[in-house]
C-alpha cells in the first residue's frame, strides 16, 4: 500500500469523515490500490450492526431510513446509510443522488449517508457496497442501515449484505402480499407496513399475520431461521422470546406498523431490530452469516478476476468481435472458441496442481 492510501487509512481509523468519503469513492470507482485498502480495513470490522431496507417503490424506504437514524442519534448512536440508488445508463453513477428526503439529519456528522449505484447489479446491490459497508465499520459507526432499490425480489441480494433484513410492505397491498410470497417477503426478519395511517393497513398487517401462521412448519427467508414457535399478534413475539433461553433457537417474523412522516411505531422498529441481533448472537446464528457471507465475497471476487483474465485472453486471441465474425462465417463455433481462450488458464492450473508442495 502506498503512503497515500497509509495517510487515508489512519485517517478513516482516527474518524474522519472526510477520509471515509474518500475511501468509499476509490472502493466505488475500484482505482488503484483499493483492495490493498480493503484487506486492511477487515481487521478493523465486525462491531456495526448492519441493517437492510427493502420493499416496493413508494414504500416510504427513504422516510423510514431517516426518521431511523434520527432516532438513533437521538439514542447516541453513530449512524452510516448506504442507499443504493438505480444506475445511469449514460455514467453508471446513481441517478437519485443525495436523498433530499433524508433531512432530518442534515448537519449531524455522525449521520454519514452515501447514495451509490447499483450497476445494473441483479438485486440492486453492487459489488463494491459490501466493501463500503466495511469502510464504515472500520470507521466506527455503530449502525449501517443500507436502502435498496426496491425492484422486486432480486432484492434478495441484501441478505448477503446485511445482518437484519427489514421489507416494508404499503397498506392495501392485497393479493400483492401473496404475489410476493415466494420472492422478496421471504428474506424478511421483520416486517414493516408503513403509512399505516392510510386504508387497508390493518388488512395488509392481517395477510401477512396468516403467511407467519401458514409458515410455522418451515421457516421465512433469510436462511431459514425463522422458527416454527410463531406467536399470536405477529408484532411483539420475537421481543417476548428473549425471556426463554428454548425460545431463542428460533424467530417468528415480527411486523411493526409505522408512520415514518411523524415517526409513529419507530421506537417499536428499532426493538424488534434490537431483539432480532440478540437472537443472531444468542443462537449463534451472527457467526454462521458471517462465514457465509466471507465465502460469498471470495465467489464474487473468484468471479470477476477470472472474467477479467478470460478478456484479457480474449483479447490475445483477436477480440471477441473478431472471434464472433469467424462464428458467423462458420469457421468455427462458440463452443471450441471457449475451449480454445481457456485452454491456457487451463494449462497454468495443471501446472500449478504437479509442483511439488
Amino acid at each position: 500500500m502506498n503512503a497515500d492510501d497509509e495517510t487515508l487509512l489512519a485517517e478513516l481509523l482516527e474518524g474522519k469523515h472526510r477520509a471515509l468519503a474518500r475511501t468509499i469513492s476509490k472502493i466505488e470507482n475500484r482505482a488503484p490500490g483499493y483492495r490493498e485498502l480493503i484487506s486492511e480495513l477487515y481487521t478493523h470490522t465486525g462491531e456495526a450492526e448492519v441493517i437492510g431496507i427493502t420493499g416496493s417503490p413508494g414504500a416510504g424506504k427513504s422516510t423510514l431510513v431517516d426518521k431511523l437514524a434520527e432516532t438513533y442519534r437521538e439514542r447516541g448512536e453513530t449512524v452510516g446509510v448506504i442507499a443504493i440508488d438505480p444506475s445511469s445508463p449514460f455514467t453508471g453513477g446513481a441517478v437519485l443522488g443525495d436523498r433530499i428526503r433524508m433531512a432530518s439529519t442534515v448537519g449531524d456528522m455522525d449521520v454519514f449517508v452515501r447514495s451509490m449505484s447499483a450497476r445494473g447489479t441483479l438485486g440492486g446491490l453492487s459489488t463494491a457496497t459490501a466493501d463500503a459497508v466495511k469502510a464504515m465499520d472500520a470507521f466506527g459507526k455503530d449502525k449501517i442501515i443500507i436502502e435498496t432499490v426496491g425492484a422486486g425480489q432480486n432484492e434478495i441480494d441484501i441478505v448477503r449484505t446485511a445482518d437484519t433484513v427489514a421489507v416494508l410492505v404499503p397498506p392495501g397491498s392485497g393479493d400483492d402480499v401473496q404475489t410476493l410470497k415466494a420472492g422478496i417477503l421471504e428474506i424478511a426478519d421483520v416486517f414493516v407496513v408503513n403509512k399505516a395511517d392510510r386504508p387497508g393497513s390493518d388488512r395488509t398487517v392481517q395477510e401477512l399475520r396468516e403467511m407467519i401462521e401458514l409458515d410455522s412448519g418451515g421457516g421465512f427467508g433469510g436462511g431459514g431461521h425463522h422458527g416454527p414457535d410463531a406467536g399470536g399478534d405477529g408484532g411483539g413475539s420475537a421481543v417476548a422470546a428473549q425471556d426463554d433461553p428454548e425460545e431463542r433457537a428460533t424467530w417468528t417474523t415480527p411486523i411493526v406498523e409505522t408512520v415514518a412522516t411523524d415517526g409513529t411505531g419507530v421506537d417499536d422498529f428499532i426493538d424488534e431490530l434490537a431483539a432480532h441481533r440478540e437472537y443472531l448472537v444468542d443462537s449463534g446464528a451472527r457467526a454462521e452469516k458471517a462465514r457465509q457471507r466471507s465465502a460469498e465475497e471470495i465467489r464474487t471476487l473468484l468471479r470477476e478476476d477470472v472474467h477479467a483474465m478470460l478478456e484479457e485472453e480474449l483479447e490475445r486471441a483477436g477480440g471477441i468481435d473478431d472471434l464472433a465474425d469467424a462464428v458467423a462465417a462458420g469457421e468455427t463455433d462458440p463452443y471450441t472458441v471457449a475451449d480454445e481462450v481457456l485452454s491456457p488458464v487451463e494449462d497454468c492450473l495443471d501446472e500449478l496442481e504437479t509442483r511439488d508442495p
